[in-house]
């Protein structure tokens, strides 16, 4: 692993970490999806098993990282869905407070995947280069939810249109996360995950970065792209 491609070292979280990969498109809300909602069916399950392993350990606090992200999101901000013709606002943690900060995306995804869960703990929102500090010093077990996508260019009608390198890069992702291979994930090649608009690549490299050297016991859970789009469902617990 390359320890500069993901930044100077932070002396991680002394506790045990365990870690949800979801994929963050809106169609995972059936508002959004309407009749479509049964095509997402399964990646919904799939979400929600990765992310009730991830709480089955009691974490005293979920970190929700994803791309977007400008400082820290809590208590009393909100997002909403009304730019993707749904109005949904869905509260990041807690109700929604005058003056709240409006969420990211994969934010108000991942809160609605907490929500659904039925998780009413701590949060915290984070961009991919908060991770490390977010989690430092922490001494009882913590949670991550990771949120993003693979490549947007696995077909022909895919939104970035099909690229031949998008399958493959995937291909390396999905067997990190298998395999439990912080290492892996941490040096993956940012400025090609960009050309081939992988958006989940800062925050599996962040991830990757922060559990180095740890042992992980892994599970991929998914690994496909029925819209084009490289969906990765997958729940680590690092000792």
């Amino acid at each position: 692993m390359s320890t500069s491609a993901a930044g100077p070292r932070t002396p991680g979280p002394a506790g045990a970490v365990s870690v949800a990969f979801c994929p963050c498109p809106p169609l995972l809300v059936p508002a959004v999806a309407g009749r479509a909602a049964a095509d997402t069916v399964a990646l919904r399950r799939a979400c929600a098993e990765a992310l009730g392993a991830v709480l089955a350990t009691r974490p005293e606090v979920v970190v929700v990282v994803g791309d977007g992200a400008e400082g820290r999101f809590g208590a009393g901000d909100v997002g909403d869905l009304r730019g993707l013709g749904v109005d949904l606002e869905v509260p990041f943690a807690g109700p929604a407070r005058p003056g709240g900060r409006r969420t990211p995306l994969a934010h108000t995804v991942g809160a609605w995947l907490l929500d659904e869960a039925g998780y009413a703990g701590p949060r915290l929102g984070v961009a991919p280069g908060d991770l490390a500090a977010a989690l430092a010093g922490r001494s009882g077990p913590v949670a991550v939810l990771a949120m993003g996508d693979g490549s947007a260019r696995r077909t022909v009608k895919a939104p970035g249109y099909l690229d031949e390198a998008a399958a493959p890069f995937d291909d390396a992702v999905a067997a990190a996360l298998a395999e439990g291979d912080a290492a892996a994930l941490a040096a993956l090649d940012a400025a090609e995950g960009a050309r081939l608009l992988a958006a989940g690549v800062p925050t599996w490299r962040a991830v990757g970065a922060a559990l180095a050297g740890r042992a992980v016991r892994a599970r991929l859970h998914v690994h496909e792209a029925p819209f084009g789009v490289g969906y990765l469902v997958a729940d680590w617990v690092a000792a």
